[in-house]
């Protein structure tokens, strides 16, 4: 079991459950596709229940993971412009959505126009993630990006210096993060646990001792 989180202030949500309740409810199972990358687009996806994974692909079928969303954060706003997705989104899991159209957005911002600062900040965020993903793609080895992600996605350590993940990941999934095989991604982690860097107990990774910079 990965251990308890840090407390934390939860953001401020209310203008995200306004307009969720402005939009219309939908369910998607597990696997669909809710935004296909290239196609025009107008809608907002508020996410009420569920987890949704944003995430761009090439001829061969490699993916590389943009983003990972759950309940109150949202998916489609760059394309609010009119222009084309810029990403696929997909449902992780069973997930349900408020779809809130372009023109029920603008008019919201019409009348809380300090929603429109909450949004541009996040845009601004979102570019500077891409960014860092591109640089690290780019720049970075296979292995440097599993210590990155690895010590990104770690709890604080405990009183032993240990560090367990916040959620459960599977090789593949990792692997779309990393934009990489699953089968290099299970090569360095069984190389990784046989150093006795980390511990893996049914899927939940917990970082023994700081992962070396070089493998």
């Amino acid at each position: 079991m990965p251990a308890a989180a840090t407390p934390f202030c939860p953001p401020d949500t209310h203008h995200i459950e306004a307009l969720a309740d402005l939009g219309t409810p939908r369910r998607y199972r597990r696997g669909a596709l809710l935004i296909q990358e290239g196609e025009t687009g107008d809608t907002l996806y508020i996410v009420l229940q569920g987890r949704l994974r944003a995430f761009v692909s090439d001829n061969q079928g490699r993916e590389l993971t943009l983003g990972m969303y759950g309940p109150l954060e949202y998916v489609g706003e760059m394309s609010l412009d009119g222009g084309p997705r810029s990403a696929n989104v997909e449902a992780t899991e069973a997930s349900t959505c408020a779809v809130v159209t372009r023109a029920t957005l603008l008019e919201y911002i019409a009348t809380h126009p300090e929603f429109a600062l909450e949004l541009m900040a996040r845009l601004i965020r979102r570019a500077r993630l891409a960014t860092d993903s591109a640089r690290s793609v780019a720049l970075i080895d296979v292995y440097g990006r599993l210590v990155r992600l690895l010590n990104t996605m770690a709890h604080p350590p405990d009183s032993q210096g240990r560090r367990a993940l916040k959620e459960r990941l599977t090789h593949q999934q990792m692997a779309q993060h990393l934009a990489c095989s699953r089968e290099m991604v299970s090569r360095l982690l069984k190389d990784l646990e046989t150093g006795g860097y980390i511990t893996v107990r049914e899927r939940w990774i917990v970082l023994n001792k700081p992962l070396p910079a070089k493998w």
